[in-house]
């Protein structure tokens, strides 16, 4: 005699509830967001009905950065750049004297050649002096403490 077994699958008795998403923060943010533009545009409401009459011109100049210290080069040939540009030592008067006219905190750095001869470097150096440039700079490479001569 053969027995059969039977099993039986056990059936859900309650029904699970659907899952919900949570809005509470979002409202939260929502409220933020509509208080900061509320209190803004107060203010500026405000600063419009200070009794201040602002003054007027007739040319407005846009305010330009400080331009970078320019870079004259002076090779082993006495050939000279300014900031890659070749010039003879009369236009770099005067070129540096106009753009000192343009900001008067301009500064110059001068590279010259170590083979190169000194005295166009002092020729230059004097060049900025009369244009009125008032930062110099010489561009000088440190020996390591190693190789010192």
């Amino acid at each position: 005699m053969h027995v059969a077994r039977i099993l039986a699958m056990p059936l859900k008795t309650h029904i699970d509830e659907e899952p919900t998403i949570n809005l509470t923060p979002m409202v939260d943010v929502v409220f933020q967001l509509i208080l900061f533009f509320l209190l803004g545009t107060k203010f500026t409401e405000m600063e419009r009905k200070i009794g201040l009459e602002i003054p007027r011109v007739t040319a407005s100049a846009s305010l330009t950065a400080a331009p970078e210290r320019q870079v004259v080069n002076v090779y082993r040939d006495g050939a000279l750049t300014l900031d890659g540009v070749p010039v003879r030592l009369d236009e770099l008067h005067r070129k540096l004297a106009a753009a000192r006219r343009q900001y008067s905190e301009l500064g110059v750095l001068v590279r010259g050649d170590a083979q190169g001869q000194f005295q166009r470097v002092a020729e230059v150096l004097n060049a900025c002096k009369q244009a009125g440039i008032q930062e110099l700079g010489i561009a000088v490479l440190p020996i390591p403490p190693d190789k010192s001569p």
